[in-house]
């Protein structure tokens, strides 16, 4: 018992010094650095044979997992002179190595490319991250850093707990540029849960393949991203040595995943740029993004910002349906007075979020579960998603076994017209704290599309739905059961659960 009892003082005398050692150092300093921006769109022969004039914007779904891994890494072998490229998260696992492979290719071929990653998760990569940025055609900036790099995820926040202010607000924006004629914008961070490659838990998900003079209008988003005072190059950040060998192996793809994606020859991607655009939707796109902070991160005002506005606006201005799919769902108080004024004014809202099973932030699950008899009182209808969504092959590869689903897909179908997609989840952390952006598509075709695309997900062999019944009591109703409680996988993820929604932290998720 004293042994137990010494090894519990010394661990928490330890986690005492580093929170002291923390609040002790100085902070980190903006820098200033000449300004850099995207090449205007490209007019190689390849581009100019797939879109002569590049002047109609259009947009493509990427709803699949696995085909969106394909179609990604055919833009990045068809750059001719840039790749622009920014996220919240990338690992290294198959499709991170996939990318990475890819990209470094490209600028083997005199490509430019420029990336730009949220700091939040990387961790023990210094040596690897220094050595892609030792390319002459790669520079590689991180997006309001963590100035004390050591250790892991816990040991670097303690180390850095006097810059918490700072640090709280993050860059959640994914978008890919290339050569200034195709982006991509929407949900996906880089990694395999996000493709459907995982053999234990993948998301659905959704994105945008875009083209056209839209394209010009996310590259300056992307460039004030990238000019921004707290975006700093990493050979700034880190003192440790490149290491080639490190980025060799990260590099290295698996036969397991040569089957993802098969290399094209020129020719044979001009004919699949040309059919995309053939097939693609031609409608009105209107870009929503947060602009950077302005000054120290940490004297930003955690008050609605531009793409909280726009959906807010969106909402009052709704005349028959919103159907909401949304990853994590803590409406604000604007946003929840926005839904009860869409219910009051006789809108349907449908919305789609995760359920306790399978969501992977069980604090965010915890706070959404305070307002789920506020929202069924006022008239919502509500689904979760089921980790064993009988669809699940959808979003996945197979085989399918015991494979879970979870959902990450952030969306808006509005009326039969309208489809926001971007990386703004409905809560606290996405409308007032962290930047995101998204696509406004006005096209009632492509409403379509977007709605038959998620229709399927609503199904009760895929969603609860949830149901206030007259004795006050919510069910858990699917196809083939109806529970009292909700679907938790076990007693003690209840337990945290409860002991979670009583915390005051929503405002923070």
């Amino acid at each position: 018992m004293n042994i137990h009892l010494t090894f519990l003082s010394r661990r928490w005398c330890c986690l005492g010094l580093l929170i002291l050692i923390g609040a002790g150092c100085s902070s980190l300093k903006p820098i200033e650095r000449p300004p850099e921006y995207t090449a205007p769109p490209a007019h190689t022969a390849f581009w100019d044979a797939v879109d002569p004039t590049a002047s109609v914007n259009w947009h493509s779904l990427l709803d699949h997992g696995p085909r969106a891994l394909d179609v990604r890494l055919k833009a990045i072998d068809s750059a001719a002179e840039s790749i622009d490229f920014q996220t919240f998260l990338w690992f290294f696992d198959t499709a991170g190595a996939m990318v990475l492979d890819h990209i470094v290719r490209a600028a083997d071929r005199n490509v430019t490319v420029r990336i730009l990653v949220d700091d939040t998760f990387l961790v023990h990569e210094n040596e690897l991250l220094l050595a892609l940025a030792e390319h002459p055609n790669i520079e590689y900036r991180v997006f309001n850093p963590f100035k004390r790099r050591s250790g892991g995820l816990v040991t670097r926040q303690l180390l850095n707990l006097s810059e918490f202010r700072r640090l709280d607000h993050r860059m959640h924006n994914k978008a890919m540029v290339v050569d200034n004629r195709i982006a991509i914008v929407g949900g996906r961070n880089i990694a395999d849960e996000y493709f459907g490659l995982s053999d234990t838990f993948n998301f659905r998900d959704l994105e945008l393949l875009l083209g056209g003079p839209i394209v010009q209008e996310i590259s300056a988003t992307f460039d004030d991203y990238w000019n921004d005072q707290w975006s700093f190059p990493i050979e700034t950040l880190s003192h440790k040595k490149a290491s080639q060998e490190q980025l060799a192996e990260a590099r290295r793809v698996t036969d397991l995943s040569q089957h993802l994606h098969v290399e094209k020859p020129a020719e044979d991607l001009m004919v699949m740029w040309r059919e995309i655009i053939r097939q693609a939707d031609t409608g009105k796109t209107l870009l929503y993004s947060d602009d950077p902070p302005d000054g120290n991160p940490k004297n930003r005002e955690e008050e609605p910002i531009q793409v909280a506005n726009e959906l807010v606006h969106l909402f009052d201005n709704a005349e028959s349906e919103i159907l909401i799919v949304s990853a994590y769902l803590i409406p604000t108080p604007d946003l929840q007075g926005a839904v009860k004024r869409a219910l009051d004014r006789g809108v349907r809202v449908r919305i789609l979020t995760n359920s306790i099973g399978s969501n992977n932030h069980l604090a965010a699950h915890s706070a959404y579960r305070n307002h789920i008899y506020t929202l069924l009182d006022m008239g919502a209808e509500l689904s979760e998603v089921r980790t064993n969504a009988r669809d699940r092959q959808r979003y996945m590869l197979t085989p399918i076994g015991r494979k879970k689903l979870a959902l990450h897909a952030k969306a808006l179908v509005i009326d039969d017209d309208k489809v926001f997609i971007g990386s703004a989840n409905l809560d606290p952390r996405s409308l007032r704290i962290n930047t995101e952006m998204g696509l406004l598509v006005i096209s009632n075709q492509f409403n379509k599309t977007v709605r038959d695309a998620v229709e399927g997900d609503f199904l009760t062999a895929n969603a609860w739905h949830l149901e206030l019944r007259e004795n006050g009591k919510i069910y858990w109703v699917a196809d083939d059961r109806t529970l009292e409680f909700q679907p938790a996988t076990s007693f003690m993820q209840r337990i945290e659960d409860w002991f979670f929604s009583h915390l005051p932290i929503e405002g923070a998720l």
